[in-house]
């Protein structure tokens, strides 16, 4: 029997995997109309007697990238009734205290999962045909739904409220300050003269000479952008990837690296100007998505292979990580310190400084501290805004928090 024929005879898996398929696209996973032919004839051919068996099949189907493998098992076993996540579920539902600084044990279902799994979210529910009330809302003392997006965590978004910060991340223009350079370039209104071009224009025209003139030419220093893409930053890579790949399109000399396990340098798949093409080009080169993370040996084999090539011309480095390292910070201090002399400033964006109980505890985030020039958090489209206002100011304006996160460490020692 079929399970078409299954469908009629003994129930609706047919409408329930589309129904599925329709639950996984409103979360932001790509799934067509073709996707769901093949997995009901993926389904037919592998059976229905394991659930095991069924998950994979759907899996094998469904999911194309790494980061959507948590998406996909946790909308699995809700949808198909697994009791231990609908209790996670409904507790993300409820409205939720403040907890404390515990990233290794904080396992939440994902806002956009639960949205989507809402019966107000169907559009083919009954009530599709039916009028909205009109609804009169005094809005004299209450927030914009800009400024609560600008302040809401990546993490805490619904697949609406990501879709509009994605939009606003590549709207985003960041700002770099332009150092002298030793080149110049011709200026009418410069305070220099230039001889050469004078000259020049001497042969030509014989006679009174025009004294030409020229000004230091600026320019925006080399940008690099180290990115974390372990287990523990999986929840933010969405929103990173988005962020490299505006800020490759907006500028020239930007040079991005992912890291994990291995170090994977990712910058020409990010210049494809469509963003979907980009990240899926960007995902077939990375192997080490969502894993550990060994960012000592990430940053040796970038000193080692890459420093020399990109960190010229007085670079400026992004380093996007939560510090979090399994092999115990094994050669972090050694390769930071390296990276910090080659560079003209050396940028730590940490998601975990989100948390007001933050404390430098870890033996990773503790060997990095005391090499970075700024410190800042990176969980919000306010942190990124914040980040593009401190590039487009010289650096001796130093992040304050900075200088008092190392004044701690050096307490301590």
């Amino acid at each position: 029997m079929s399970v078409f024929e299954a469908n009629e005879a003994e129930g609706r898996l047919v409408d329930n995997i589309a129904h599925f398929a329709r639950t996984l696209r409103r979360v932001g996973m790509p799934i067509g109309p073709g996707r769901v032919i093949e997995a009901l004839r993926a389904v037919e051919a592998a059976g229905v007697r394991r659930r095991d068996d069924f998950y994979w099949t759907l899996h094998a189907v469904f999911v194309n990238r790494r980061d959507q493998r948590e998406l996909f098992d946790q909308a699995f076993h809700v949808f198909w009734r697994n009791p231990r996540l609908l209790e996670k579920m409904l507790s993300m539902l409820l409205p939720t205290a403040a907890e404390e600084f515990e990233p290794e044990k904080r396992k939440e279902m994902s806002r956009r999962l639960a949205e989507a799994l809402q019966p107000a979210n169907d559009k083919h529910g009954k009530g599709e045909d039916q009028e909205p009330p009109e609804i009169e809302i005094e809005a004299t003392l209450t927030f914009s739904d800009r400024e609560l997006l600008q302040k809401r965590d990546f993490e805490q978004m619904s697949q609406a409220e990501a879709d509009e910060a994605i939009r606003a991340i590549d709207r985003m223009r960041l700002e770099v300050a332009e150092p002298p350079t030793r080149r110049f370039k011709s200026d009418r209104q410069g305070r220099r003269i230039d001889m050469r071009n004078s000259l020049r224009r001497a042969l030509r025209n014989p006679g009174l000479i025009g004294l030409q003139r020229k000004s230091v030419r600026r320019r925006p220093p080399p940008l690099v952008v180290l990115c974390d893409i372990s287990g523990s930053m999986s929840r933010y890579t969405r929103m990173f990837l988005h962020f490299m790949h505006a800020l490759i399109n907006d500028r020239d000399r930007v040079h991005c690296f992912l890291f994990g396990t291995r170090l994977s340098n990712v910058t020409r798949q990010l210049r494809n100007r469509d963003v979907d093409m980009a990240l899926e080009k960007a995902s077939e080169l990375v192997e080490d998505w969502s894993g550990g993370t060994r960012i000592g040996a990430c940053l040796h084999e970038f000193n080692r292979f890459w420093a020399r090539r990109v960190l010229g011309q007085g670079a400026v480095v992004l380093m996007i990580t939560d510090g979090l390292d399994r092999e115990r910070a094994e050669g972090i201090e050694r390769e930071m310190e390296r990276l910090h002399k080659s560079c003209s400033r050396l940028i730590w964006l940490n998601p975990l400084l989100r948390y007001s109980g933050f404390a430098p505890k870890s033996q990773g985030i503790r060997a990095i501290l005391p090499h970075v020039d700024e410190f800042r958090p990176v969980h919000n489209l306010e942190s990124l805004t914040a980040l593009a206002q401190s590039l487009s100011q010289p650096q001796a304006t130093a992040h304050r928090e900075t200088a008092r996160w190392q004044a701690g460490l050096k307490e301590v020692a």
